[in-house]
């Protein structure tokens, strides 16, 4: 099934790409999430007119990517995101939200693909590597800022993402402990449910012989009482 992605996911492309994946991946995680749309013939081709009007901006020589360089050197993009106490963001800083940044703010088209970054995931202060022709790059510097305000000095930076990076290590080492607790509690579980083990002999012992009576011995004959027999009297002195 094809679908547009409407966002970019990691391991499967970038926004704006057509890509061809299972059917229920797409009913069960892409449409419902709002990461993709189905690729219908109208919307593809939308999407191809759009593009082949911005890559009339694209640099297609050494020269006019040494324009652009200068123009985007003196750039500095802004995201204001949704941010958590710590700094980490709801959400993420994409290639294709630089890409798209650049194209609001200086018309000028950037292969998303060019834009040398993971996906930003906290507050701060960035320079971004973006190739733009053979032997041309620029860094632009970004800022990403949480909504509605402005961002600290980098010193409360760094102590933000400490503080993050704590609470993550914290989180993680009481999942390990959760996890080995419920492993030990199913193991304790299946070693009562499985049955006691027969006893069997040691390796080469012989099984014990049972005694039977010497050859010619007559078999003890058993004692009968008359029921009509009156017991003897004891003896007196």
């Amino acid at each position: 099934m094809e679908v547009i992605l409407l966002k970019d996911v990691e391991t499967l492309g970038l926004r704006g790409d057509v890509v061809d994946v299972a059917r229920g991946y797409a009913r069960n995680y892409l449409l419902p999430r709002r990461l993709a749309e189905v690729a219908t013939p109208a919307r593809v081709a939308e999407l191809e007119r759009v593009e082949a009007q911005r890559a009339t901006h694209e640099a297609r020589s050494a020269e006019q990517a040494q324009e652009i360089a200068e123009v985007l050197g003196k750039t500095v993009l802004r995201f204001e995101v949704k941010a958590g106490p710590t700094g980490s963001l709801f959400g993420s800083v994409t290639p294709s939200d630089v890409a798209d940044e650049i194209w609001r703010a200086r018309k000028v088209r950037i292969d998303r693909r060019r834009v040398a970054i993971d996906p930003i995931k906290r507050i701060g202060r960035y320079t971004i590597p973006i190739e733009l022709f053979q032997d041309v790059r620029v860094d632009v510097k970004t800022l990403v800022v949480p909504e509605g305000g402005e961002l600290p000095p980098e010193e409360e930076l760094e102590a933000l993402e400490a503080a993050a990076a704590e609470e993550e290590a914290s989180a993680e080492a009481q999942a390990a402990v959760a996890h080995a607790e419920a492993e030990s509690a199913i193991a304790e579980v299946l070693a009562e449910e499985e049955p006691e083990a027969a006893v069997e002999p040691a390796p080469g012992a012989e099984p014990e012989a049972e005694v039977e009576p010497a050859a010619g011995a007559e078999p003890e004959a058993e004692v009968e009482v008359d029921p009509a027999a009156e017991p003897e009297e004891a003896a007196s002195d």
